[in-house]
């Protein structure tokens, strides 16, 4: 089983974009805004520009996401 490790908020972006169809939506500051339409609903998540995510964060990031972890951590 793949484990998460720590990653940019550049690579998380890349990730969600190319791999699970998210778009971005919007910029704030160091955030940037993802979101996808799916038939339940529309998705979202906002992911903080850092160089390095924290692991807490990024799961938090996944679960606004509603991304599994682990099909995440096999793109890294």
């Amino acid at each position: 089983m793949p484990e998460l490790r720590k990653v940019s908020g550049e690579k998380t972006v890349k990730i969600l974009c190319n791999k699970f169809g998210f778009a971005i939506t919007g910029r704030s500051g160091s955030h940037v805004r993802l979101s996808k339409i799916t038939p339940k609903g529309k998705v979202g998540t906002v992911v903080p520009m850092h160089e390095e995510l924290k692991i807490g964060t990024l799961k938090g990031i996944l679960k606004l996401a509603k991304v599994d972890v682990e099909e995440f951590s096999r793109y890294l």
